[in-house]
């Protein structure tokens, strides 16, 4: 199984109504795409101060890199991407991605 970890640093002007409806849009594509299996998002929570401005984030779980490559080449998922993009500080510099093989 895949990790698809996504940590963001929204714009400052962007509410948290703004931030659940690019959220509804992703979550809208598990079972959607083959193979893409959860979808969750929320604040940092961690008392660390260690996220370097990172305060949101996302993470998908998918059945493994072919249902990865299928997330990343499907244009709804491009869509979505481009909406939270527009909301990120820097635009694609507001976002890391980070994926991991995991054991289900």
């Amino acid at each position: 199984m895949i990790r698809h970890c996504v940590f963001l640093k929204f714009r400052s002007e962007v509410t948290d109504t703004q931030k659940a409806d690019i959220y509804a849009g992703l979550a809208a594509l598990v079972g959607r795409i083959e193979g893409l299996l959860t979808f969750s998002a929320g604040p940092n929570v961690s008392p660390e101060g260690k996220s370097r401005g990172y305060d949101d984030g996302f993470i998908m779980d998918l059945r493994d890199r072919a249902a990865l490559d299928r997330y990343l080449e499907d244009p709804d998922h491009k869509a979505a991407g481009a909406k939270l993009v527009a909301a990120l500080e820097g635009g694609r510099d507001g976002l890391m991605v980070f994926d991991m093989e995991v054991a289900n």
